[in-house]
């Protein structure tokens, strides 16, 4: 605090959007816990919670390693080297994406899953997860995979999903075009 003013600390990453390539790419294996990705995951921590989200896979920051960061309420998790082994069941929910903005689907996942990982410490985790736990630690895993959640669509959906994006694509570039002209066409270097 500043003079009774609370100063706000922006994101330490920008996500990721939709047509990065590294959102398609499978991640690295993680072979070595230090300093800087210890830093990694609390600067990922921090830019789920100003995005708001309540999942972060390390490729949504431009990173390609295997770790993702989660709270669905109850205190940030890191996961590293997640493996689900498990699954049971059968469960629809709507499901957006933080690299994906303001777009949400219904999508059927599996009900329950048992996942295993590390922590920053080293140590072998294992859980079980159901219903919303499981489908976060499911599209997490996705992300880490390079699987992108309009691949979950059916064939339909996934259409009028790309099309969207195409959509604000060209509309976005309109726009950095429009402000562009605006400046006689200058550029700066």
């Amino acid at each position: 605090m500043t003079g009774g003013i609370l100063c706000a600390m922006s994101a330490p990453y920008e996500i990721r959007q939709f047509g990065d390539p590294v959102l398609r790419r499978r991640a690295d294996e993680i072979t070595d816990v230090d300093d800087k990705l210890v830093r990694l995951a609390d600067d990922m921590v921090h830019t789920m919670y100003e995005a708001p989200g309540v999942g972060l896979a390390a490729p949504q920051v431009g990173v390609e390693k295997r770790l993702f960061v989660y709270d669905i309420g109850d205190g940030p998790e890191i996961i590293i080297n997640p493996v689900i082994d498990e699954f049971d069941g059968e469960w629809t929910f709507e499901e957006g994406c933080l690299s994906v903005p303001n777009l949400s689907w219904e999508i059927v996942r599996p009900k329950e899953v048992h996942l295993t990982g590390f922590d920053l410490d080293g140590n072998e985790v294992s859980l079980e997860a159901d219903e919303y736990l499981a489908r976060v630690f499911q599209h997490e895993l996705d992300h880490l995979d390079g699987i992108l959640l309009i691949e979950r669509l059916d064939e339909d959906d996934r259409k009028v999903a790309l099309r969207t994006l195409r959509e604000r694509t060209m509309a976005a570039d309109a726009a950095a075009q429009a402000s562009a002209s605006r400046f006689g066409g200058l550029r700066l270097r």
